[in-house]
């Protein structure tokens, strides 16, 4: 479908002809014209913001040759065409005032595996990560390494020649690359690879664009091959974007992919790619160095290199704190032992690797021997990461340095737009003495990781983006960084590619300069891919983009009011890194972008659709700050306004941000692993409020929204309830006209006799007060919470059972409505109301050295997290049930009569949420007698009432199927068992099965 666009101004009408066109001859991919797709897809990694025309997405490459054929016919030659993959470039490589062409979104297939001639051909949409995942079972994968790897498509690796760590062993993609399938302009189809002499002549003796292209490069070769000699410089990373130096191969061949590779999408549609890969080393050892100063790691690494390691990474200890406040520092902490009195300022991860353990294990004990005899720098001490799987675990926070520099507290964040220089490795620590040196005469902060083997060090200064004032400061910094990488005989753009920067070119490559316009007069005559990029073609009067010429985020930023934006931060301070486009399947983040493909269901696409939606309320005199009335009557007063508004239909932006909202599953995953902490569920409540104070709301929001308040009361009598929402006649009515779907039912479980038998009594101040010191410290309170009281109460019972077998007396706090379906809809005033009330209960019966304990994961995280954030409000804190039996079986003999094995599959806001709480249970279940290992697995689907909603029904589905299901059908001999509500509930439901909690588990195998 291709939505309309209101008023089209004379650029709009030409695209809107150009995608009318499209369409009739014979695109068969989606084309989105409407302001929310083309808002996502305005911004990157960068600080720069484009808003496109409209955005395409091929189908597959006969798509793109439709694409490229009608592109260049001569009623269309201004329009303006941008390749984009997964869009986390850093200096605005795939951002366009023309159309974009997403060939993520469908062209992501692995087409072959040679394992035995150790190849792979695949779609340029394929994700690097994705690729690695499926080569590992033959033992392979794909080197060229990247701290986006689990986000980044093969097409966007190839169009920036990207690479990281492990270059000096292992180089860039270009060294990887075999063979390239590229749509040209027109339609024509260009396989390029290494050809002989032979080959070569054939290919020059062409007259189409292909032979142009040829004729053009080997002429270039063979004229300029002293002065590209003299310009290109002796990096490891060496030059993206028409590398020159690489056309002949070492064994003479002519190789096109050399220009190719690192082209920024400017001379071609990379639609496939033959690739080499390699042999997974079957051992590393990471040693873990840590340094009083960030200066000594530098030089320290210049020795260091010389023990040739397969790299050296080195990280600041900027970024060191801010992986301390992080999820992923759960999983590392033991490598970096604290010290106060020497505090680390520096660390370099120094990587061996191999296929024979002891001969890795030897190289790094003469490692270890030299850094202990060696005094030329101050070394704090070091640690050691064995086997594959630590050893990801520390690059897996080393890997988020690009998200975490952007997670720093206030307006002043480090920004990327000088931070990929690469210089000579024996330069780097005079280099980067002199890059802070200019950092400092600016008085500015800045955070710096990289990967000093290869010279290349990743500096991100700090700046306000909204202030004018700092803005400024990007061109001064960034000519005075160019020109001292160029003394340190360096490059400016030394792994990111040069998008933007691209204008510091001409005056890089002096007299070669028209040379690559050459070439993209060949590829590219009209400047219509991905214009202002690397070079203009010849005889063009079209310039280069300008770093101070192209819209900054912060330009549109600073029209949000100030009180806005400090409100709403939790959106705003997206830095578009893109850790939410997670390909991983057993990844908890984002399920909603994983099943829809689709960005404005991303965190990352939420975030900038309501940082638009802020801009255009304040334009148009909307305080979206102002109170709002909630009480009875108000919402009398207000229904004919909002039923007139909800009539009218009318062309409000608010509409295409509220469908992106009801797609998020509140799971909150994006919470906690978003390196800056884009929580998606906290803005969308907001903006759900807000919304439905103009527009109408469903009746199924009442329904979810009402649920904890009217479930006590329906359980007193469960038989009548289950006939009623168990007929046709409701579940029809209920799917048809209140869109809900596969409604639970309420458990007959005998709760009477239950408590009868262990003596269950309501928990009041009165009645604990009454206890003594050794009863209150065999005591515990469980909060209930509606689901597992209501529609789980078999669990609910086991939790009791387990407690009272240990010892302890169980008291039941009053049940009191927790408020999360509350808050998911956006009903804030409700729920402020609820969580006052409720928090004002459980503080009253917090004060007896009681534990209070809930079973749900979801809902008992409410309590530590959406009741802190209302001011003035004090809550207790709720422990999860492991946290509890953590500490009650402390000292305890193991409980278990036999050893048993179980995996866990955890909630997906647990897991993301309170990273500590898998491994918790796996301590529990040892002290128990038992064994349970937590399974990587992404979400269920469910996520509260979420599944529920029959416009969600087919996504949940989607979902489930992705991780889940697999899961589940593994074949694994263990039993599994969830710790969600919402997890059993959607496996109940598609699988038709019953997973156990772990309470269960445990209770069955108690002694």
């Amino acid at each position: 479908m291709i939505a309309s666009l209101s008023a089209p101004q004379p650029t709009q009408a030409l695209y809107l002809a150009f995608l009318d066109a499209l369409g009739a001859a014979g695109f068969r991919g989606e084309i989105a014209r409407d302001h929310a797709s083309r808002t996502v897809l305005a911004t990157d990694n960068s600080i720069y913001q484009r808003q496109p025309q409209a955005a395409v997405f091929p189908l597959d490459e006969d798509d793109v040759q439709v694409l490229a054929r009608v592109v260049s016919e001569p009623a269309h030659r201004s329009v303006k065409l941008t390749p984009r993959g997964g869009g986390t470039g850093t200096n605005g490589q795939s951002l366009t005032d023309g159309v974009v062409v997403d060939l993520s979104r469908h062209m992501n297939r692995i087409l072959e595996i040679n394992a035995e001639e150790r190849w792979v051909r695949v779609q340029a949409g394929v994700v690097k990560d994705q690729l690695n995942a499926a080569l590992k079972p033959h033992g392979l994968f794909f080197a060229p390494e990247l701290s986006t790897s689990n986000r980044a498509t093969i097409g966007g690796m190839i169009n920036t020649d990207a690479s990281g760590q492990g270059s000096c062993t292992y180089g860039k993609t270009r060294d990887h690359v075999l063979e390239l399938t590229t749509i040209l302009l027109g339609g024509e189809r260009l396989h390029s690879h290494p050809v002989s002499e032979s080959t070569l002549s054939e290919q020059l003796a062409r007259s189409d664009r292909t032979g142009q292209v040829y004729q053009c490069a080997e002429q270039i070769q063979r004229e300029k091959a002293a002065l590209i000699e003299a310009t290109f410089p002796k990096l490891n990373r060496c030059l993206t974007g028409y590398d020159l130096a690489h056309l002949r191969e070492a064994d003479g061949r002519f190789n096109l992919n050399s220009v190719l590779c690192g082209s920024e999408g400017s001379l071609g549609f990379i639609v496939e790619a033959r690739l080499n890969v390699l042999p997974i080393p079957q051992y590393s050892v990471l040693v873990n160095v840590r340094y009083a100063g960030f200066m000594d790691a530098l030089r320290d690494a210049r020795n260091l290199i010389t023990l040739q390691p397969l790299s050296i990474e080195t990280v600041d200890s900027k970024v060191l704190l801010l992986a301390m406040n992080d999820i992923v520092w759960h999983g590392v902490a033991e490598y970096f032992p604290e010290d106060p009195q020497r505090p680390t300022l520096g660390i370099n991860l120094v990587e061996f690797s191999g296929d024979d353990p002891d001969e890795v294990n030897g190289r790094v004990e003469r490692f270890i021997q030299h850094i202990q005899q060696d005094t030329s720098v101050v070394r704090l001490g070091h640690t050691l990461a064995s086997g594959r799987a630590a050893v990801s675990r520390v690059y897996g926070m080393r890997k988020r340095a690009v998200g975490l520099l952007g997670n720093v507290e206030g307006e002043v964040r480090p920004q990327p737009f000088v931070e990929d220089t690469a210089v000579p490795p024996e330069n780097l620590a005079d280099f980067i003495a002199e890059f802070r040196a200019l950092l400092d005469g600016h008085g500015l902060t800045y955070g710096m990781f990289g990967h000093v083997d290869a010279g290349v060090l990743h500096v991100r200064p700090a700046l306000d983006m909204k202030d004018p004032k700092q803005a400024a400061a990007i061109r001064p910094i960034s000519d005075a960084v160019a020109a001292l990488t160029q003394r340190y005989g360096g490059l400016l753009w030394g792994e990111h590619g040069k998008g933007v920067r691209s204008e510091y070119a001409p005056a890089f490559f002096g007299e070669l300069y028209p040379s690559l316009q050459a070439l993209k007069a060949a590829f590219d005559p009209y400047n219509q891919l991905n214009p202002g990029k690397i070079a203009t073609p010849l005889g063009s009067d079209e310039a280069l983009l300008k770093i101070d010429e192209v819209t900054l985020r912060g330009d549109l930023d600073r029209q949000i009011d100030e009180r806005v934006w400090q409100s709403y931060g939790t959106a705003v301070h997206c830095n578009g890194n893109g850790a939410c486009y997670n390909f991983d399947p057993d990844d908890a983040m984002c399920p909603s972008w994983k099943a829809t493909r689709q960005r404005v269901h991303s965190p990352k696409g939420r975030a900038s659709l309501v940082r638009e939606w802020l801009r255009l309320q304040g334009q148009a005199g909307v305080d979206v700050l102002a109170p709002i009335a909630s009480g009875p009557l108000d919402f009398l007063r207000s229904l004919p306004s909002r039923w007139r508004h909800s009539r009218a239909g009318d062309d409000d932006f608010s509409h295409e941000v509220y469908e992106a909202m009801a797609g998020c599953l509140a799971c909150k995953s994006c919470a906690g692993q978003c390196p800056v902490k884009v929580n998606v569920p906290e803005f969308r409540s907001r903006f759900l409020e807000r919304y439905h104070q103009r527009y109408l709301r469903p009746l199924r929001d009442y329904l979810i929204g009402s649920l904890e308040f009217s479930l006590p009361l329906f359980a007193r009598m469960p038989r009548l309830y289950n006939g009623v929402m168990g007929s046709p006649l409701v579940t029809r009515l209920l799917a048809e006209h209140i869109g809900m779907v596969d409604s639970p039912l309420l458990s007959d479980f005998d709760f009477k006799a239950l408590a009868a038998r262990h003596r269950l009594a309501t928990a009041t101040p009165a009645e604990l007060a009454r206890l003594s010191a050794a009863q209150r410290g065999k005591s515990l309170i469980l909060v209930q919470d509606a689901f597992t009281r209501y529609f789980e109460t078999p669990v609910f019972a086991a939790f009791i059972e387990l407690a009272s077998r240990m010892g302890y007396r169980v008291w039941l706090a009053p049940f009191m409505a927790n408020g999360k379906p509350l808050h998911v809809q956006g009903f804030l005033p409700a729920f402020e109301r609820t969580a006052r009330r409720t928090a004002k209960g459980l503080q009253a019966l917090a004060g007896f050295d009681i534990p209070l304990v809930g079973l749900d994961p979801a809902m008992t995280l409410v309590y530590r997290q959406e009741y802190r954030k209302i001011a003035g409000l004090q809550c207790p804190d709720v422990l999860l049930p492991q946290e509890w039996l953590l500490k009650a079986l402390d000292g305890q003999p193991k409980l278990a009569a036999k050893n048993v094995a179980f995996r866990l599959l955890g909630h997906c806001t647990e897991k993301t949420n309170a990273a500590p709480s898998a491994a918790m249970w796996v301590k529990v279940f040892e002290q128990a007698g038992l064994q349970v290992s937590a399974e990587a697995t992404g979400c269920c689907g469910m996520s509260g009432t979420y599944g529920h909603e029959a416009r969600n029904l087919e996504t949940s589905r989607t979902i489930f199927a992705q991780s889940w299901e697999p899961a589940l059908n593994s074949g694994a001999a263990a039993e599994p068992l969830a710790t969600g509500y919402s997890c059993r509930s959607q496996v109940a439901r598609l699988k038709n099965a019953t997973l156990r909690h772990p309470i269960q588990a445990l209770l069955e195998h108690l002694q």
